[in-house]
C-alpha cells in the first residue's frame, strides 16, 4: 500500500486529465476522416506516391502571426539568460606562480568564494595574521578518498597541501569553501599548480568575514571597499562581478563545462580539452562569446538565437507543407511552446545547432523534392545546394545529423526515383542529361562542399598546434574522428538520469541540469530537458496516424515526415552508450510537423468546426508551457507548487 501510495501524488490528476484530452482530439479527428467522410473529398486515390506538387507561399497575412510567436518565444528564450558580468581579467598560476595579498586591516575569515578561470590544478592557500605565522588550508578526506570538509593548520608542521581544487568539472564557475576553523587574517598568498601546460588561471577572490571577530559572522567584505590591498592584483580587480550566490545564472553547469570551455580554448587558440565532438558548434557558441565576453549570457547567447531562429522557420516550413495559416501557426507554436526547446537552447551545448542545421536541410530538399518531374534542372538547383550546404555545416557541429543525412539521402533517392517514373513521354530527350546534371551536382552538394566543410572545421586545432598546412589539418581531423567513434563507443557510466529511447517517447525519465533546495527554506530551484506533454504523447499518437494515413492516402508528405523521423530516432534503437532525454530534441522537430499534418487533415474535412479542436491543442501546450516554466530555466518557486502541481510521475526529478 505504500508503495502504491507513492505514485498517487496530488498532481497525477492533470497527466490523466492530459491524456483523455489527447486521446478526445485523436477520436475526434479519426471520426472526422474516416474513410466514409473521405471518399467524399476525394482523398482516397489509386494514384501513385508521390512528392512533386503546390508548394505553398508566405503570403502577407502571415507575417503578422509569425512575428508575434517569434516575439514571444524570444522574450521568454532570453529572461534571465545569464550574469553579463563574471570575470574577465585573470591570474596566471600555471607556472608555479603566487600571488601575495596584504589588507589594510585584519578581518576573521570564515569563507573564501572564488572564480575558476581556464586550466585545471590545485591551489596551495595560505593565511597570516601577522605575516610571522602562517596557516595553510588542508582537506579533510573519508575511507574513499572524497572531500568533506576543509581546515586551517600551521604551516610550520605541514608542508603545502594544495588543498583548494580546480578540476575540469569547476571552470567558469563561482566556487565556495568553508573550513571548519576560521582565523583571524591579513595576509592571503596562493601559489598555483597546473596539471598540464602551465595552464592554470584564477579569476576572483571574495573573502567572507566577520569584521567583529563573531564566528556566526558572514558578511562580503569587498576588496577596494573600506579593506584595501596592498597592491592591485586580477584577484581582487573585479569584485563587483561577485554574486550573492552560485548558481547556474553565474557559473557553468553540466556540459558547459566542456562546451563553454571549449569555445573559449578556440578564441584564445589554444587546443581544447573537449574534443568528443566536430568543432563547428563550440566555433559557433564562441561568437557570444565575442560579442559578450566569456560570461554565462556570451556563451549561451548564440545557442538561444538559434533557438529563436527555428520558430520562424519552422513556420515556412509548415507553410510550405500545408498553405493554411493556422496550421502553420498552431503547428510552430507546439515546437515554440516545448520545454525541451527552451531548456536546450538556453543551455551552452551544441544540440541546439545541430536541430537548426536539420531543419533547414530537410526544408530545402522538400522544396526540391516538390519541383514537378520534367522542370528544368536549374530550377531545382539552389534548392539541392543549399540542402547539402546545410547538411554539411550541420554535420561539422555535431554527428546526430549524419543520422538525418541518412534520412535525407533515403529521400532524395525516392524522389529521384519518382522523378524518373514521372518523366513526361514528350520530354524524354530531356531525361538523360537532367539525370547527367543532377547526379552530379549532388555528388557537389551533399558530398564534396560537406566534406571541405567538415576538414574546414578543423582549423582552430590545426592553428593549436602551430601547422594549418592541408596534410596537418587532414591529421587533425582523421585523429579526431578515430578518438571521437572510440570515445562514444566506451561511454557507459551510469548516470541518475539517463534513460533509453523507449523512454523518450512518453516523457519516462526527463535530465535533470540543476537542482537547489537548500537556498532558500520552503523553495527550491531546478530545470529539467523534457518535452511538453502535449507534444510528446500528441506527437506520438500523430507519428502512428501519418503511417496510417500514408497507405490510405498515398501521401508523400507523410512519407517526408515519417522518414524524417525515425533517421533521427532510429540509430538510438542500436546504440549501446549511455543516452539522456535530450538526444530525442532532433525527433521532436518531427512530432511538430506531425501535428501540422493532422491539423491540416483535419481542416481539410472540417474548415470550421475542426478549428477549435486544433486550437484546444495549441492553447494546452501554451498554458503547460507557462506553468512548467519555472523549471524549465531555474526560478525559485514554493515547494508546494512543485510538488502538487508540476511532478507528474515519480521518475520527474524536481
Amino acid at each position: 500500500m505504500q508503495q502504491i501510495a507513492l505514485y498517487l501524488t496530488p498532481a497525477l490528476i492533470f497527466p490523466i486529465l492530459l491524456l483523455v484530452g489527447i486521446l478526445c482530439f485523436f477520436c475526434y479527428y479519426w471520426y472526422s476522416v474516416w474513410p466514409g467522410t473521405l471518399n467524399r473529398k476525394g482523398f482516397q486515390t489509386a494514384a501513385p506516391i508521390r512528392f512533386a506538387g503546390t508548394c505553398h507561399p508566405m503570403k502577407r497575412k502571415d507575417v503578422l502571426p509569425v512575428l508575434v510567436l517569434t516575439a514571444v518565444y524570444a522574450a521568454t528564450a532570453f529572461f534571465q539568460l545569464g550574469s553579463t558580468k563574471n570575470p574577465q581579467s585573470f591570474a596566471p598560476c600555471g607556472g608555479g606562480e603566487t600571488w601575495e595579498v596584504t589588507l589594510s586591516q585584519e578581518i576573521y575569515l570564515t569563507d573564501i568564494l572564488y572564480y575558476a578561470g581556464l586550466g585545471t590544478g590545485d591551489y596551495n592557500v595560505e593565511i597570516s595574521a601577522d605575516g610571522q605565522v602562517w596557516y595553510t588550508l588542508w582537506a579533510k578526506t573519508d575511507e574513499s578518498g572524497s572531500v568533506t570538509g576543509y581546515y586551517w593548520a600551521d604551516a610550520s608542521g605541514y608542508p603545502s597541501s594544495y588543498a583548494l581544487p580546480q578540476h575540469y568539472a569547476d571552470l567558469f564557475k563561482w566556487l565556495k569553501i568553508t573550513p571548519d576553523n576560521p582565523q583571524y587574517v591579513r595576509h592571503l598568498r596562493i601559489t598555483g599548480r597546473a596539471d598540464r601546460d602551465n595552464l592554470l588561471e584564477l579569476g576572483e577572490l571574495a573573502l567572507y568575514s566577520s569584521l567583529e571577530g563573531d564566528p556566526a559572522g558572514d558578511a562580503l567584505i569587498p576588496i577596494g571597499g573600506s579593506i584595501q590591498a596592498a597592491e592591485s592584483t586580477p584577484l581582487f580587480d573585479e569584485q563587483d562581478t561577485i554574486p550573492d550566490k552560485p548558481s547556474w545564472y553565474n557559473s557553468t553547469y553540466f556540459d558547459e563545462i566542456y562546451h563553454a570551455r571549449t569555445a573559449d580554448e578556440h578564441i584564445r587558440n589554444i587546443y581544447p580539452y573537449e574534443i568528443s565532438h566536430p568543432p563547428l558548434g563550440k566555433l559557433f557558441l564562441s561568437l557570444g562569446i565575442r560579442l559578450f565576453g566569456m560570461t554565462p549570457f556570451g556563451w549561451r547567447f548564440m545557442g538561444t538565437l538559434f533557438g529563436v531562429g527555428m520558430v520562424p522557420l519552422l513556420y515556412v516550413f509548415l507553410k510550405n507543407l500545408f498553405g493554411k495559416t493556422v496550421v502553420a501557426l498552431c503547428g510552430t507554436a507546439l515546437f515554440a511552446f516545448d520545454f525541451m526547446h527552451l531548456t536546450q537552447t538556453r543551455i551552452a551545448t551544441i544540440d541546439t545547432y545541430a536541430v537548426f542545421f536539420i531543419l533547414l536541410m530537410y526544408y530545402f530538399l522538400y522544396r526540391y523534392l516538390t519541383i514537378p518531374a520534367g522542370t528544368p534542372f536549374r530550377t531545382g538547383a539552389l534548392w539541392l545546394f543549399l540542402s547539402g550546404l546545410f547538411w554539411g555545416i550541420g554535420a561539422a557541429s555535431k554527428w546526430t545529423v549524419i543520422y538525418g543525412g541518412v534520412g535525407l539521402a533515403l529521400l532524395y533517392f525516392i524522389g529521384l526515383f519518382f522523378h524518373l517514373r514521372d518523366w513526361p513521354e514528350k520530354q524524354k530527350s530531356a531525361l538523360a542529361p537532367w539525370l547527367v546534371q543532377t547526379l552530379s551536382f549532388s555528388v557537389l552538394c551533399f558530398v564534396l562542399i560537406p566534406a571541405i566543410i567538415y576538414l574546414l572545421s578543423y582549423l582552430p586545432y590545426a592553428q593549436a598546434k602551430g601547422d594549418v598546412s592541408l596534410s596537418s589539418l587532414w591529421q587533425a581531423m582523421w585523429d579526431n574522428q578515430k578518438y571521437m567513434f572510440t570515445y562514444h563507443q566506451g561511454v557507459h557510466d551510469s548516470h541518475p538520469y539517463s534513460s533509453r529511447w523507449y523512454q523518450w517517447l512518453v516523457d519516462a525519465r526527463p535530465i535533470l541540469y540543476y537542482l537547489d533546495s537548500t537556498s532558500v527554506p520552503g523553495c527550491k530551484t531546478a530545470f529539467a530537458a523534457f518535452s511538453n506533454p502535449v507534444l510528446c504523447w500528441g506527437g506520438l499518437l500523430a507519428i502512428l496516424s501519418i503511417a496510417v494515413q500514408l497507405f490510405r492516402r498515398r501521401c508523400g508528405k507523410a512519407l517526408f515526415l515519417l522518414i524524417g523521423y525515425f533517421s533521427q530516432l532510429a540509430p538510438w534503437f542500436a546504440i549501446g552508450r549511455i543516452t539522456f532525454a535530450y538526444h530525442y530534441f532532433p525527433s521532436i522537430l518531427f512530432l511538430a510537423l506531425a501535428m501540422g499534418y493532422l491539423f491540416d487533415t483535419l481542416l481539410e474535412v472540417k474548415p470550421k468546426e475542426g478549428r477549435p479542436a486544433v486550437w484546444a491543442v495549441t492553447g494546452t501546450a501554451a498554458l503547460l508551457y507557462a506553468v512548467f516554466y519555472p523549471v524549465l530555466i531555474g526560478l525559485s518557486i514554493p515547494t508546494w507548487y512543485s510538488t502538487n502541481l508540476l511532478r507528474w510521475f515519480p521518475s520527474w526529478p524536481f
